[in-house]
């Protein structure tokens, strides 16, 4: 019979580097519910992705779960069903902020996320920037500007945003997400 595996953040080579904290993220830190999000889109230059993702925590984790827009699927001939839109991903305590790691199932797409909270509007507002991981391409982007809104469990605002999901153009933005993400000023 063999010996059950420890999970990978468990492993002792890096339990103490990345494993270190993943059950420290606190309530007040950054809170189970609903956040709206935008961002540049990484395939179009005219145009920003808005969505809809969901913390929640379990067994002392704090795990994220969303689902990619239908057009962005369909762009690269893909199925648009919802197993294959879902992405997941959990969430990590960092020293001024939280960080994310994101996929779709068997690992399609990954993305980094690094996210810090506005203090003047604290418990509401985070903005950071997300990386994906792709080959370098001169007509794509790797990496952009982020901003997470909370919307707690309020339905109304939940189904708002998630009305809203998909691609926009710049104008279409919550007004204070345009702002956050710096339309025009270069990603450094």
């Amino acid at each position: 019979m063999s010996k059950p595996k420890a999970g990978l953040l468990n492993h002792p080579f890096i339990t103490d580097f990345v494993g270190a904290g993943m059950s420290d993220l606190s309530e007040e830190t950054f809170p189970s519910g609903f956040y709206h999000f935008s961002r540049a889109a990484f395939t179009d230059s005219e145009r920003f992705v808005v969505g809809l993702v969901h913390i929640r925590r379990e067994d002392g984790f704090t795990f994220l779960r969303g689902f990619e827009p239908k057009e962005a699927l369909a762009l690269h001939n893909m199925p648009t069903d919802p197993q294959t839109r879902e992405f997941r991903g959990m969430v990590l305590p960092q020293a001024e902020g939280i960080a994310m790691l994101v996929s779709r199932r068997d690992a399609v797409t990954t993305s980094f996320n690094y996210l810090s909270r506005m203090p003047a509007l604290a418990k509401h507002y985070w903005v950071g920037y997300v990386v994906r991981t792709t080959q370098e391409n001169p007509t794509g982007r790797r990496a952009a500007r982020l901003v997470y809104e909370y919307l707690g469990h309020d339905t109304r605002q939940v189904l708002r945003a998630a009305r809203s999901a998909g691609y926009v153009a710049a104008d279409d933005l919550v007004p204070f997400h345009r702002r956050q993400l710096r339309i025009g000023e270069p990603f450094v």
